[in-house]
């Protein structure tokens, strides 16, 4: 038998498809070897840039109007934590060392202090521990 010339609707739809294909192909290249093309990619690249740092400032605005915490308020918290857990532990180390220090002195002068209260009573001079020069609140 010879064989039939008879083109299936599939060899037609692949026909067709390789057609537009070529023909699109062709149009993309004469398209994109133009200069202005350049120019034009250039454009939507910048808008695209110019679009994403409008809607962070966008998304930035309305957590700041909603009163929620966003990323540069966290950030400034953080320093603040930082800052005041190192001023602690500089009072703690200080209470340290100042503890190290009055049990140096319970140790070179044994009989002048028991269980940590004075074996002297307070001259009329003497200002009592913990007191400072500021009035008194009311």
């Amino acid at each position: 038998m010879a064989e039939r010339s008879i083109k299936t609707p599939e060899d037609t739809a692949r026909e067709l498809y390789e057609q537009a294909e070529s023909q699109t192909a062709k149009a993309l290249e004469e398209l994109v070897s133009k200069p202005s093309f350049g120019v034009m990619f250039a454009q939507v690249a910048e808008n695209v840039a110019a679009m994403a740092r409008i809607s962070t400032s966008v998304a930035d605005m309305l957590v700041r109007n909603l009163r929620i915490a966003g990323r540069a308020d966290i950030t400034k918290l953080a320093r603040q934590l930082h800052r005041t857990e190192d001023k602690l532990e500089r009072v703690l180390q200080e209470v340290e060392e100042l503890r190290d220090e009055l049990t140096a002195e319970r140790v070179r002068a044994p009989g002048s202090a028991r269980n940590g209260s004075r074996s002297e009573e307070p001259a009329a001079g003497d200002v009592p521990a913990g007191a400072d020069d500021r009035p008194a609140s009311r």
